[in-house]
Parts: structure tokens; sequence; C-alpha cells
């Protein structure tokens, strides 16, 4: 049984191919076989395909699958085999919103009329995608490409491949994360106004820190130039004006480590959210640079993208009297948090002044006072952080008390061991008090003090027309940055650094920023957290069919949960045939 085709010419000469279902019959007088038409389909241009297919799956609801994949291949012909699968969902959202964002478009534009591969943006989005889906080394992710992703426009590739990728990521950042920033505020709509600054240090596993090398303000080397310049002032800048521009300092280097590895050689990193939490910016400096020229470069490196205007919020990091006037100059303002333990005249200050709280939100309220002319100070209050400062201070007083309990038995050598071990525990330390005859006593003074800042903290703002209720909002949401560091850290494993170059680490952490913006940008579109997202979409897979007549690769059906991802981020489905091809003949 089969279905012919028989071809008429109309008067014109146009030919009308008409299409029967047919079956061969032995024809016993003349001894041949005639075929018998069973069915006429019709013309073929008038075919009502949805019949047909609603005939052939009739039709294979009577063969087993095995039968069904290999019915069509003629008796003894190699049948149709499932080669692989891969996962698809994954890089298939995250490429849809980088070529959203017109990343893609960026890159081949500024890769016209230079001698790169022209698979160099692929290359790029498949190490980004491989530090959102399966983070690993640059070797691994060449490995992952090949073997356990489906990237489109990237059969395959290289750890080569990957390197001189990430060499030329590093020679156009500077157009790439303008051209970031302003898709984010004008694409997707979010407000670039307010802006989150926070840096974090990342440490590498190596006994030494690099070659110290001449460096310019913004902390990169300055081409053919040595430390030991010989100009004579030991600035290290060879200008003669005794200006200290960062000379003399390798780039992983000693410095203060926020992951409490001081013994480790580390860079610093800068990054800059939106309200959002949308990471726009990320800057990459030598690991003993100071806040000062950290804030310097960030402010100034905005103020270039000619924005009109800029709130910057950092923590108390960044509170210094020089951070605060780098902050403000060229008319930009900031919103800084400051601790209310710290025994600053503000501080004092602010606490005697009198005043009701403003209710906010269930867990926050807020009391301004004024203190100085040109800054504004805004008191927050934390009823749930109360409670949990009350709940904690109860515990380490309960051991503090515990540990000191029948030491006036003890002699003054055994004492004073005993004040040493406290002094190594800060949590204890703070409520000891020692009597100038050298007894060990629980400092009641100083727990009455700290009842007075249970849930509280100073904000200092030097915008005259924010509210004290938007104040505390924006420094509320410095959070986002906060959390941001812990993905890229965990999440997309910013750490450990497989790179020893300067380069290559730079050109890593940009990677690291452009995955953390692919995901907060689904992660703020869909409500859902980003490995909730990621578990949907790679149970997606796309699987790979080869036979006589060639290849194809199909996708699976799409879940409920996969459909709903895909509709909240306007992503339209993918073909269920991705990719069709014939075989190749020798």
């Amino acid at each position: 049984m089969h279905v012919r085709v028989s071809t008429r010419r109309n008067k014109d000469g146009t030919a009308v191919r008409y299409l029967q279902l047919t079956h061969n019959e032995w024809d016993p007088t003349t001894k041949t076989s005639r075929p018998k038409v069973l069915h006429s389909f019709g013309r073929e241009d008038q075919l009502d395909r949805d019949a047909i297919k609603r005939l052939v799956a009739s039709l294979t609801r009577l063969l087993d699958p095995a039968t069904a994949l290999t019915g069509s291949q003629a008796p003894g012909a190699a049948g149709l085999a499932f080669t692989s699968s891969r996962p698809v969902g994954g890089t298939l959202v995250l490429d849809a919103l980088w070529r959203r964002l017109g990343i893609d478009t960026v890159m081949t534009r500024l890769l016209t009329g230079r001698k790169r591969d022209p698979r160099t943006e692929r290359v790029l989005f498949a190490l980004v995608a491989n530090r959102a889906l399966a983070p690993g080394s640059k070797l691994a992710a060449a490995g992952w490409v090949n073997r356990r992703a489906h990237i489109d426009g990237l059969a395959e590739t290289s750890d080569d491949a990957c390197y001189r990728a990430m060499d030329w990521l590093l020679d156009i950042a500077p157009d790439l994360e303008r051209e970031v920033f302003w898709q984010v505020a004008t694409l997707l709509d979010h407000e670039v106004d307010l802006l989150f600054f926070d840096t974090t240090s990342t440490y590498f596993q190596t006994d030494e820190p690099d070659d110290p090398l001449a460096r310019d303000v913004r902390g990169r080397p300055v081409p053919d130039q040595d430390p030991g310049d010989g100009d004579g002032n030991g600035d290290g800048d060879g200008d003669g004006d005794g200006e200290d521009t960062g000379g003399g300092v390798g780039f992983r280097t000693y410095g203060k480590s926020k992951d409490s590895r001081d013994d480790l050689p580390q860079v610093v990193i800068g990054m800059a959210v939106t309200r959002a939490g949308i990471p726009v910016r990320v800057w990459c400096w030598p690991g003993n640079t100071t806040d000062s020229a950290l804030i310097r470069q960030a402010r100034e490196d905005m103020r270039d993208w000619t924005l009109a205007r800029v709130m910057w919020v950092a923590d108390r990091g960044f509170s210094s009297t020089q951070n605060r006037r780098e902050l403000r100059r060229g008319g930009g303002h900031y919103i800084i948090g400051e601790k209310l333990r710290s025994g600053s005249a503000e501080a004092t200050a602010a606490l005697s002044r009198q005043g009701r709280y403003s209710h906010v939100r269930d867990n926050l309220q807020v009391k301004e006072v004024k203190i100085a002319a040109d800054e504004r100070f805004v008191i927050c209050f934390n009823p749930e952080q109360a409670e949990r400062d009350a709940a904690l201070r109860e515990v380490m007083v309960g051991k503090l008390t515990a540990l000191i309990a029948d030491t006036d038995r003890l002699t003054v050598t055994k004492r004073a061991e005993l004040r040493g071990r406290i002094s190594t525990m800060p949590g204890l330390n703070r409520f000891l008090r020692v009597t100038p005859k050298g007894l060990l006593r629980v400092d009641r003074k100083k727990i009455a003090g700290e009842v007075n800042l249970d849930g509280k903290y100073l904000l200092r703002c030097s915008d005259p027309h924010l509210s004290a209720e938007d104040i505390a909002l924006g420094y509320k949401q410095l959070l986002q940055v906060e959390r941001g560091w812990r993905d890229m850290k965990t999440t997309l494993e910013l750490r450990p650094v497989y790179h020893r170059l300067e380069e290559r680490i730079r050109a890593h952490v940009i990677l690291c920023w452009l995955a953390l913006l692919l995901v907060r940008i689904v992660e703020t579109t869909t409500g859902a957290t980003w490995n909730r997202v990621r578990e949907d979409l790679q149970d997606l897979h796309v699987g790979t069919f080869t036979g006589p007549a060639g290849t194809f690769r199909q996708r699976t059906e799409l879940t409920t949960a996969q459909r709903d991802i895909l509709a909240k981020l306007d992503i339209n489905a993918p073909k269920k045939i991705i990719e069709l091809g014939p075989a190749t003949t020798l």
C-alpha cells in the first residue's frame, strides 16, 4: 500500500498533481501486479493535511513504538536512531534575553572588520550561559558546549576559542557596558536614577601575590612602565609629579578581605545595581585599593554616561568624609549607613534628639533628626530586629555569666588568662567589665545602653528633597547588592577563579556580571528564584535522531511550568523540530 502521485497538465501548460492511496493486486489472468485505487486525496495543493495527520496518528496507535519510528523504512534498511539528548530550556531563555538586550548586535558590530572568528559572539554567550547553568573552568565550559548543551549557532568550540573570546571581551568592555546600561534603562524600563554601590573581594589559593606593576588611577597597568620609574619621587608613575597613581602593586595582592582571608592575595570587585536588583556595571581593582579610589572611579564612570541625576546608596564601609565628598562632586547625592554603636559625634547627637517615629511598614519606622545644615540624618527602627537583638544579647550575657561565675576564687594569673580568652570573643567581650581589683563582672551599664540601640540604625543623606521614608526604603534595597554578591559567589561560582593573568581575571568577572544580569532579569520578571526556574527549564531537552534520510533534532513537549516561564518572559515557544539536515553522501 502506498501513495501514488499522478500529474495532469492544464491547457495553459501548468501541471496539477493528484494523490491517491493505492494497493497492488495480483492479476492471475495477465500474471502482473495492477494498482487498485483505495482512496483519492484529490489535488495536492488542496490537500486536507489535518485529516492526513489524524489518519497517520490513528494508524500509528496500532503499532508498537519501535515499529512506529522505523515503519517508514524499507525492510532490511537501517532504521531511525536516537543518538543524543541535551538540555535546551536554559540556553533558549538566556539566549532570548541576550538578544533582547542587544548584546549580540553590539558584539557583531564590533566584530565587523576584525580578524576574529565570526563565532566569537556565540562563544561568549556560551561562557555566560555556562556560568548560569553549570559553572566551571573554561576548559570544562568547552566540554559542556560540545557534549551537554544545545546552543543555537554553536555546535562545538574549544578551550582556545574560549580564551581568545575572553581576551576580545576585555577590549570591547567599555562599549558593551554602556550599551547594556541603556538597554536596561530604556528597553526594560528600569529606573537608573538610584544606584546601589558595594564592593566585595575574592581571594586566590596562591602562596605569592602578583609582581608589582605601575598602575594608573583606575588600577590598570600603565604600558611600558616599571614600578621603579626612576623619576626620583617614589610614586611609581614616572611623571615626576609625586602623585601616587596606585603604581607598584600587583593585581592579586594582599588587602582587607571581606571573606576573612587576609592571608591570601585577592582582588576587589565593585558593582552598581538598580533599585530592581539589576546589575548594570561592574569594576575590578587590585586587592589593596582604598575605598576612596573605588568611589572616585565608579562615580566618574557613571558621570561619563551623562546621567542627569544619580543617587548613590552604600553601606557604612563608605561613610568616611573623603568618600562622601567624592560622591557629592559633580552634583551627585548619597544615602549611606552609619553605625549607631560607632560612638561618632553624629551618632551620639542623633540618639540625643527627641521625636516620634513615623510608621512606614510593619517592620520599619523612621525619625528624621536635625544635626547638620548640609546633611540629613534619619534614624530607622525595625521592631522585629529589635526583638532579635534582645534575644541574641540575652544569649551572649548568659554565656558570659556562666563563664565568669566563681572567678573571684581564682588567682590573679588565672583570671588574667580567662580575661585574655574572653577578649578573643567580641560578642562576649562587649559586655565584660573588669573592676579596679581585677575582678570580672557583667557590665550592666553597657547592657542598658545597648537596649536603647536594639533594631536601630542611622542613615545620612545629602539630597534635600527626598522624604525620610524614601531615604529609609532606598537604603533597605541595598540588600539587592548583597544578594548579588551572594549569588555571584555561590550560584555563578565567581570563586574559585581558574585564571592567573590579570586580563583573564577581569574578563572572568565581566562574564559573571553578564550571567548575573540575565539571571536577575529572569527572577524579577517571573517572580521565582533562578534555581527553581533553571530546574524547570533544564527539563526541556532536544533529542537528536539520525537515519538514512538525514538528521533532525526535536524538542520534548513543554510542561505547564515551562510554558508559564516563557509566557512571563514573553519568549516564543521553540519549534518542535529545531533542526533538520539531509544525509551526507561520500
